[in-house]
C-alpha cells in the first residue's frame, strides 16, 4: 500500500463509482481527502462510512455553476495550506444529444456536457497549475475514457466522447510545458468500468452481456483497479512518466 500521509488530494465526482473507489483506496494509503460531490449527499455519506478515521474533508460544488467551482478551490487550498495532488474525475454522459437529435436536446447536452466534463476541470487545472508554481509541484491527475481514442460506442454520445478527448489535450499541454516546474499531470483512460453510468449505458444499448463479450477478458475493469493505479501516480515515484495516457481495458483496446 502506497504511504500518502503526506499529500493531500482533492477528487472531484467522489460520492460514487471510480471518485469514490478512488476515496476509498486513499483513506486506506492515509491521505488527506478532500471529497467533492455535486448533489448525491447520501452517497457521498455513505463512501465517507466507509473509510474508518481517515482523514477527509467534503465540498459539495455544482461544476455547472464557475462561481462553485472557484469556491471549491478556495475551500480546498484553506483546508490544510494547499493541494498537492488534483485528481480530475467528475464527470457525465448524457444518452441523448446525438446528430439525429432535435436540436433543443444537442444544445443542452453540449451545454452540460461541456460545462462539467471539460470546462469545470480545466479551470481547476489552470487554478492547480498557478498553486503548484508557488509550492515548487504538484500532480494532477485526469479520468478520460477510451472514447476519447476511439469514438464512442453510441453516436448519441458524442459530446461525452468529445469532451474525454479535450480534457485529455489540456492535461498533455500542461504536462508538456510544465515538467520543468515539478508539475506532473497524467492521464488515465479506461474502457468499460463496473459503475452505475456504464451499466446505465449498457441498458442504452445492447445490454451488459453484449458488451461483456466484446471485451479481451470478458469481464468488466473493477474500479478498484483504477484506485490502485491513481494512488501510485498521487505518489510521484515516477516522475518521468508524466505526460502519458494510462490504457485499463483488459487489452481491449491496443494503441
Amino acid at each position: 500500500m502506497t504511504d500518502l500521509s503526506n499529500k493531500t488530494i482533492l477528487v472531484t465526482g467522489a460520492s460514487k463509482g471510480i471518485g469514490a473507489a478512488i476515496v476509498q483506496y486513499l483513506s486506506k494509503s492515509n491521505a488527506n481527502i478532500i471529497a467533492q460531490y455535486c448533489s448525491d449527499k447520501s452517497g457521498m455519506e455513505e463512501v465517507i462510512s466507509s473509510c474508518a478515521e481517515a482523514n477527509i474533508v467534503t465540498y459539495q460544488a455544482d461544476f455547472k455553476n464557475v462561481k462553485e467551482v472557484d469556491n471549491l478551490w478556495k475551500k480546498s487550498i484553506s483546508w490544510r495550506n494547499g493541494v498537492d495532488v488534483l485528481i480530475n474525475n467528475a464527470a457525465i454522459i448524457r444518452f441523448e444529444g446525438g446528430i439525429e437529435d432535435s436540436d433543443l436536446i444537442w444544445k443542452k447536452t453540449w451545454d452540460d456536457t461541456l460545462a462539467i466534463n471539460l470546462m469545470a476541470p480545466c479551470n481547476l487545472m489552470k487554478k492547480a497549475v498557478s498553486h503548484y508554481k508557488k509550492r515548487g509541484g504538484g500532480i494532477i491527475i485526469t479520468i478520460s475514457s477510451w472514447v476519447a481514442h476511439r469514438g464512442p460506442g453510441s453516436p448519441s454520445t458524442i459530446a461525452y466522447s468529445a469532451s474525454k478527448s479535450a480534457v485529455m489535450n489540456a492535461t498533455k499541454t500542461i504536462a508538456r510545458h510544465y515538467a520543468k516546474e515539478n508539475i506532473l499531470a497524467y492521464t488515465v483512460s479506461p474502457g468499460v468500468v463496473r459503475t452505475r453510468m456504464s451499466e446505465e449505458f449498457a441498458r442504452s444499448t445492447n445490454g451488459e452481456d453484449a458488451i461483456t463479450q466484446s471485451l479481451a477478458m470478458k469481464e468488466w475493469v473493477p474500479p478498484s483497479d483504477l484506485a490502485n493505479l491513481v494512488a501510485y501516480l498521487s505518489s510521484g515515484s515516477c516522475r518521468h512518466l508524466t505526460g502519458a495516457t494510462l490504457d485499463v481495458n483488459g487489452a481491449s483496446y491496443l494503441r
